[in-house]
């Protein structure tokens, strides 16, 4: 009997550590990324696109380009909690982010989810493809379809009446299973897609013109 609940308190306990949330931003630094900027190679005195102020990780919107994760996942719950600091404009998160600059010198391979104000959880096919019901109503005609540049790479969110109003936190939450993306913005489903051509690799955040702040950006893997 002793032998049994050691047994099950081990797996227990080790269940709790392959669940437990990371913190991809600890609230005082960047050490969990690095950044991407093309422009930088040619003029390394240009602003820094991603800081930390007052506690929050700010996208500063220019010049633009990527923060991305120093290690790749798969099977897992991004939490993201966000807010355009002033004006509205566009931003985004990437998963399974890979080939660097593979899209317009600028993108990462990848599958964007959409953070762009009126616009947050449509999916970007950057390089990598995912598919959703009702294929033809959201992305347009077929024959327009790809994932390079000049094709239909937008496939629309469900709802654009999901955000809070300019100012206000935003939660999105992406759930990654397998060829499966999920998404929620402030608790309602707004994408939910299947078929995905990656299923591993970075996360990324955008600077994409806007300057956005965020508070959160929380990964728990999925058993």
């Amino acid at each position: 009997m002793k032998r049994i609940l050691i047994f099950i308190l081990l797996n227990l306990f080790s269940a709790n550590i392959f669940s437990q949330t990371i913190h991809l931003f600890n609230g005082k630094d960047l050490s969990n990324w690095y950044s991407d900027v093309p422009a930088k190679d040619k003029d390394s005195t240009l602003r820094q696109s991603f800081i930390i102020r007052n506690g929050l990780l700010v996208s500063m919107g220019t010049p633009e380009g990527h923060l991305m994760s120093k290690e790749k996942y798969e099977n897992y719950r991004l939490e993201v909690e966000y807010r355009f600091a002033g004006k509205p404009g566009n931003c985004g998160v990437l998963v399974h982010a890979s080939t660097p600059r593979a899209l317009y010198g600028m993108f990462p391979k990848s599958i964007e989810v959409q953070m762009m104000h009126e616009n947050a959880g449509d999916f970007w096919c950057i390089v990598e493809d995912i598919q959703v019901p009702d294929m033809e109503k959201r992305r347009g005609p077929k024959e327009k379809w790809g994932i390079t540049e000049g094709k239909e790479r937008r496939v629309k969110n469900l709802t654009d009446n999901s955000e809070k109003p300019l100012g206000e936190w935003n939660r999105m939450v992406i759930e990654c299973r397998a060829d499966k993306i999920k998404v929620w913005v402030n608790g309602d489903v707004v994408n939910d897609g299947f078929g995905a051509t990656a299923q591993k690799g970075q996360i990324a955040l955008q600077a994409e013109g806007a300057e956005v702040e965020f508070r959160k950006v929380d990964l728990t893997p999925l058993n």
